[in-house]
């Protein structure tokens, strides 16, 4: 039997709520942290180079404050970001990349083949503000 006038057969709107829910994150993850199927992660990163060391600073809705210790020329503080988000995060040096901001402060670092609850878990841990 066909559908009244006006109604479309298919995918309602509540099919569309349900897949947003499931895709979005957790409810104490923050938005700095995004999660792209099938198995990636953004991070929202406010990069402080030319620090002592390099450390998680905190965690916020915004963005993730990380200071590195390598100035900021010629790519060094960039390839010093991945390297250290590579080291915190448990994951090989490959699955990090920069996907934009590279002459800025402001930086979305990509992470592959992760989990939005495993890369906040090893923030948390490396986060010196919640020590």
């Amino acid at each position: 039997m066909a559908p009244p006038k006006g109604q479309k057969r298919g995918k309602t709107k509540d099919d569309d709520a349900t897949r947003t829910a499931e895709l979005s994150a957790p409810a104490n993850i923050p938005a700095s942290l995004r999660f792209v199927p099938p198995s990636s992660v953004f991070i929202n990163i406010r990069a402080k180079p030319g620090s002592k060391s390099s450390t998680i600073t905190d965690i916020g809705e915004e963005e993730v404050g990380v200071q590195i210790d390598a100035p900021a020329r010629d790519g060094e503080a960039n390839a010093a970001l991945i390297d250290f988000m590579s080291s915190v995060l448990g994951v090989k040096r490959r699955q990090v990349s920069l996907s934009s901001g590279s002459k800025s402060r402001e930086k979305v670092v990509l992470v592959q083949e992760v989990t939005i609850e495993n890369v906040f878990g090893a923030l948390s841990k490396a986060c010196i503000s919640q020590r």
